[in-house]
């Protein structure tokens, strides 16, 4: 749903999106919200004569990436949020698009953005008095949700370690796969959202003022601190899912290992019940404790085997492989 929000002489109020877009003249800073769904919004926006073309272009896009460049008097801002709705977008953070120039805001959104209600509430309580102000309340509540979703990966990573040490746990494969395809996929926006707040606390915009640039600066380091940890979580994930790997095929030789050991032994027992089974006459088979010769013959052979297995350090004192 498009909204318009509008501060003037020290007080903020939202009002209906065709209201409040002829407030532009006596209002201090006009913030209009666009749903980029709406077929209705998308025809307002590309009729607007004072928005560049290009800016126009960039605002409606359907795919985007973060960066920030200077157009005219105007700044042109592409950022990314986590959504309300992620089964809405393949990717975990959302779209968010600005147009900012002096006295006006316009953003524009193809998904639900979570920063999005607690920027209105600080438009709302008057927090917020220019396009400086809002660009840096979007980048640090951004910042500030993002900021525990990527330090739980590092916790998941560490949970999986500690198991990992108390004996190895062949299921977490998935789940470290898992860890590192999310850092990858929020690495993909930090990093460059870092870019485009640097560049755009350089650039020429004439609606920025020293405090909102240094602002935007401490944004920016906070997202190169994220993006650093996500390489971290990355490169530890990329480790420890080789170890689960060695530790899994370990596992399996150690299996066959017994499996084939056991059969070995076994083997001369199925040769002389084999050799038993036979229907032709057989010597002592009318002796009443041949039964018992067979048995006692098949269990030294057994432990014969049992014990030269251990003597060569095959299998432990406790019938384990080694």
């Amino acid at each position: 749903m498009s909204r318009a929000f509008v501060y003037r002489d020290g007080k903020a109020a939202e009002l209906p999106f065709a209201e409040g877009v002829g407030h532009r003249e006596e209002a201090e800073l006009l913030w209009l919200h666009l749903d980029g769904r709406e077929g209705e919004i998308r025809a307002w926006l590309a009729v607007q004569p004072d928005i560049p073309d290009v800016a126009k272009s960039a605002l409606l896009a359907v795919e985007t990436r973060p960066r920030s460049s200077t157009v005219g008097a105007g700044g042109l801002i592409n950022l990314r949020a986590l959504g309300k709705t992620p089964v809405d977008d393949p990717d975990a953070l959302v779209s968010l698009r600005f147009w900012v120039e002096a006295g006006r805001a316009i953003s524009v959104s193809m998904r639900t953005s979570r920063a999005l209600d607690p920027v209105v509430d600080m438009f709302l309580g008057a927090q917020v008095r220019d396009p400086g102000d809002l660009l840096i309340a979007f980048a640090e509540t951004i910042s500030r949700e993002l900021d525990p979703e990527i330090g739980g990966l590092g916790d998941a990573l560490d949970d999986i370690e500690t198991q990992l040490q108390d004996g190895g746990v062949f299921s977490m494969r998935r789940k470290v796969s898992q860890l590192r395809s999310e850092a990858i996929g929020y690495r993909r926006f930090v990093l460059p959202q870092r870019q485009a707040l640097e560049d755009l606390a350089s650039a020429p915009i004439q609606c920025l003022d020293a405090e909102d640039r240094l602002h935007l600066r401490e944004a920016a380091d906070r997202f190169a601190r994220m993006g650093e940890e996500l390489e971290a979580v990355r490169e530890r994930a990329a480790i420890v899912h080789d170890e689960l790997t060695d530790l899994h095929a370990e596992a399996m030789d150690g299996r066959s290992l017994a499996i084939s050991i056991y059969a070995l032994v076994f083997l001369p027992l199925t040769f002389i019940t084999g050799l038993m089974g036979m229907n032709v006459p057989l010597p002592y088979a009318d002796r009443a404790d041949a039964f018992w010769w067979i048995l006692g013959a098949c269990t030294s052979i057994s432990l014969a085997g049992f014990v030269w297995f251990v003597r060569k350090r095959w299998i432990k004192r406790d019938g384990s492989v080694d």
